[in-house]
């Protein structure tokens, strides 16, 4: 099981995991680039090829710990929390052959916000991004207009205020959005995958979820219901927690 964490989480998120499952998986967990002990230095931002080079380099490590020395194209499972399901979904439309099974915790991915593509896809919108995390006054301004008229709701109204009322942590901001900008999966491609490859996923996500509705789940799942399965907990936008435990190793088996 490889293992991909959300935004300014860690690796570390997912070892709770070990505790129930050691026996029956082996997992792997991974600090994404701008995270973690991860030092990304490249010039280039990280790519669906540099995520596929990852993949194969724990496959290889687990093959050279293993006595089972066997193919493992068919006993990858791949999981995901918010950021790190729409690395997941990435590496599905680019190598969907490889992968056993995909669990997508609360996943980011299946539809792109209109304020992240402008941030990030669009040379312009990514310059006012750099001006804004530097200066952020006008967004907040903003940010509170449209909150007094119920364009966007309170949780909603936190979560942005927590990520730019530190400077450190708007200049993580930047520095992960536009270095992972590249990983932006192609939704129809990737069922389109799902159905070739018989590939089954799982979708968890939290009934009190302001962040990331359980509705995008819904139509990722129309036309193909056989191979995709949602469930809806009681939880808000942290599905990836030990008191989720029981939910995510019924998705494992």
């Amino acid at each position: 099981m490889i293992c991909f964490h959300g935004y300014g989480e860690t690796a570390s998120s997912f070892h709770f995991l070990e505790e129930f499952a050691m026996a029956e998986y082996h997992f792997f967990a991974v600090d994404l680039p701008f995270h973690g002990q991860t030092n990304w230095q490249e010039e280039e931002s990280f790519t669906p090829a540099d995520l596929l080079n990852i993949i194969s380099l724990v496959k290889n490590l687990h093959l050279s710990s293993s006595k089972e020395k066997k193919e493992l194209d068919d006993q990858i499972i791949l999981i995901g929390f918010s950021l790190g399901g729409r690395v997941c979904l990435s590496a599905l439309e680019k190598a969907p052959k490889h992968f056993k099974k995909i669990i997508l915790l609360a996943p980011d991915g299946l539809k792109m916000n209109p304020w992240y593509w402008l941030a990030t896809q669009n040379r312009a919108g990514n310059k006012l991004f750099a001006f804004t995390m530097k200066r952020p006054g006008w967004f907040l301004k903003l940010l509170r207009k449209m909150k007094r008229t119920n364009r966007i709701n309170q949780s909603i109204y936190k979560f942005v205020h927590f990520y730019l009322d530190d400077e450190n942590v708007r200049q993580q901001l930047y520095q992960r959005w536009t270095g992972l900008r590249k990983i932006k999966p192609n939704i129809s491609i990737i069922k389109k995958n799902i159905k070739e490859y018989k590939t089954p996923v799982q979708l968890i996500y939290g009934r009190y979820d302001r962040i990331i509705l359980p509705v995008r789940g819904e139509k990722f799942c129309k036309g193909i219901e056989p191979l995709c399965k949602l469930k809806v907990i009681r939880s808000g936008h942290q599905v990836l927690d030990k008191t989720h435990a029981a939910e995510i190793l019924q998705a494992l088996h």
